[in-house]
C-alpha cells in the first residue's frame, strides 16, 4: 500500500563529483521527485548530467552528497548487499539497447530478475512473465531468442522484463532511441498502459520532445542543475 504523500522517488541536495585530487562536479545540489503513478520525462542537452542522475536514481551509483529516497526508504542507510536486494525489489530498468541475453528465449529473459532474488524463477514469476509477454503482443514468440526478434519486439521484451517483479519505479534511458517511429509509439504506449493499469511510476530520459510531450511532467537539467521556469530555455 502506498503511503500518502510519499513519492516513488525523492532526491534531495544530490551532488556528484568524479576524479581524485582535482574533482569534477557533474551534479550540483539536485532536488526532484517522481510521484507514484506518474510518468516524468527527464530532458536536457548532451553532457547535462542526465545519465549520472539516472544512475544515482537507479541506485547504480552513490551520490557524493545528498539523499535518495525510494518509496520512503533513505537508500543511503543501506550497505551494498542491502542496496542490491532493495534495487531488485523496487526498481525496473529499460535501456536504449534492450540488453537481452542472446542465448535466452524471450520468456527466459523476462524471468531473469527472479534469478537475482531467488536463484530460480518461481512458478508465479514464470506465469507473470508469460502473461506480460502476451500483453505486449509477443504471446507467439515466447520461445524466440533475441536474434529472431525485430528491434521493436526486443524492446517490448525489455519492457516486460522491467515490470515482471512489479517495481515501484521504472527508469528508462532513451528507451525509444534505437527504434523507428512506429516502434517508438508502440513502446511508449505500452509504458503508458502499464503505468495506468499497475500504477507504476516511470522516469524517462529522452532527447525526443515528442516523448516528453506524452509524459505527465517534464524535468529539465542543464549543466548539472535542475532547470527552473525562470531560467533561460534549454537549447541543443
Amino acid at each position: 500500500m502506498v503511503e500518502e504523500n510519499v513519492p516513488a522517488l525523492r532526491i534531495q541536495g544530490v551532488t556528484k563529483e568524479f576524479g581524485n585530487g582535482v574533482k569534477s562536479r557533474v551534479l550540483h545540489g539536485i532536488d526532484m521527485e517522481v510521484r507514484h503513478g506518474e510518468v516524468c520525462a527527464l530532458m536536457g542537452p548532451s553532457g547535462s548530467g542526465k545519465s549520472t542522475l539516472l544512475n544515482i536514481a537507479g541506485l547504480l551509483d552513490r551520490p557524493t552528497a545528498g539523499h535518495v529516497w525510494i518509496d520512503g526508504t533513505d537508500t543511503g542507510t543501506l550497505d551494498e548487499a542491502g542496496l542490491t536486494v532493495f534495487r531488485g525489489r523496487k526498481l525496473g530498468f529499460i535501456f536504449q539497447f534492450h540488453h537481452l541475453l542472446p542465448e535466452f528465449t524471450a520468456l527466459e529473459n523476462v524471468t531473469l530478475p527472479s534469478y537475482g532474488q531467488e536463484g530460480f524463477p518461481s512458478a508465479d514469476m514464470h506465469a507473470r512473465a508469460e502473461a506480460l509477454l502476451r500483453e505486449v503482443g509477443l504471446g507467439e514468440r515466447l520461445g524466440y531468442r533475441p536474434s529472431a526478434l525485430s528491434g521493436g519486439q526486443a524492446q517490448r521484451v525489455a519492457v516486460a522484463r522491467a515490470l515482471v517483479h512489479r517495481p515501484t519505479l521504472v527508469l528508462a534511458d532513451e528507451p525509444t532511441g534505437n527504434l523507428d517511429t512506429e516502434s517508438s509509439k508502440e513502446v511508449l504506449a505500452l509504458m503508458r498502459k502499464f503505468n495506468r493499469e499497475l500504477g507504476t511510476a516511470f522516469l524517462i530520459v529522452t532527447h525526443d520532445p515528442r516523448i516528453g510531450a506524452e509524459c505527465d511532467r517534464l524535468l529539465e537539467i542543464v549543466d548539472g542543475k535542475m532547470h527552473t521556469p525562470d531560467a533561460p530555455p534549454i537549447t541543443g
